[in-house]
């Protein structure tokens, strides 16, 4: 069907080589279904970071992630702004009033999950551009999601909050969840609406993987490059918690 939205969705899953050695191998399956039956959550696009390096690469990747909100939308895709820690910057948005009006729906219990470790260090919290200017240290500096990235006040919504997400998803009928953002180690992954919490309730997910970043200082093990680093923890998804994406399966070109 011409409007069915087709997702090519890769995992990682441990094999044995022709030697009997484990080794880990990708593989795929595709997915099929009506457009208004997908969700994307944005996390933690925030309008600033405390690190340099952060801040460079979500403005990066600005663009790119509002052209395909636009295309997912116009397709019918439901989209949620995510940007955590700013919802009073949102207050009375129609958008924000959308979701707040949503009957609360209590999650499942818990499915239980492995935790194995993440595979870069973030000891030092994963600025690679901190060791250049002292005065980069965490903390908050955002007040709102990023301004270039376009909210529909008519049919988008906004939250921070997983189980008013997880009631959103289940009002709509949502079969498939798509999560981009920052970052891929830490608020992809942990955040109340983000991977962990979502696998744990059941819900179908993906990370959209070209449209991510993670924390990760190339001076800290595994002393690889940043977007090497970024591999890992996209990896690191794959093989552990739930499939990944990538967003020309939404807006149609690389």
């Amino acid at each position: 069907m011409a409007d069915e939205l087709v997702l090519t969705l890769r995992r990682q899953r441990l094999i044995q080589d022709a030697g009997g050695h484990n080794t880990w191998e990708r593989h795929t399956i595709e997915r099929r279904l009506p457009p208004d039956r997908a969700a994307i959550i944005i996390c933690d696009m925030w309008d600033a970071h405390w690190s340099r390096g952060a801040a460079e690469r979500v403005a990066a990747m600005v663009p790119r992630m509002n052209a395909v909100l636009h295309a997912a939308r116009d397709r019918g895709v439901r989209i949620i702004h995510a940007p955590s820690e700013t919802m009073s910057f949102y207050a009375g948005h129609p958008a924000r009033e959308r979701i707040l009006s949503v009957p609360p729906v209590e999650p499942p219990p818990d499915l239980p999950h492995e935790e194995p470790p993440l595979p870069v260090d973030t000891s030092d919290h994963g600025s690679d551009t901190a060791a250049s200017d002292p005065t980069e240290v965490p903390r908050r500096v955002w007040s709102r999601q990023h301004p270039a990235l376009d909210i529909d006040a008519q049919h988008d919504v906004i939250s921070d909050d997983g189980r008013q997400i997880y009631s959103y998803l289940r009002a709509q009928g949502i079969e498939q969840v798509l999560i981009m953002g920052v970052h891929t180690n830490m608020c992809i992954l942990n955040r109340s609406f983000a991977i962990k919490q979502m696998v744990r309730w059941g819900v179908d997910i993906a990370l959209v993987r070209d449209l991510t970043d993670a924390m990760y200082n190339p001076a800290r093990p595994p002393y690889v490059d940043h977007w090497a680093g970024v591999g890992l923890v996209i990896a690191y998804i794959e093989k552990f918690w739930c499939p990944t994406v990538s967003s020309e399966q939404l807006i149609g070109h690389p």
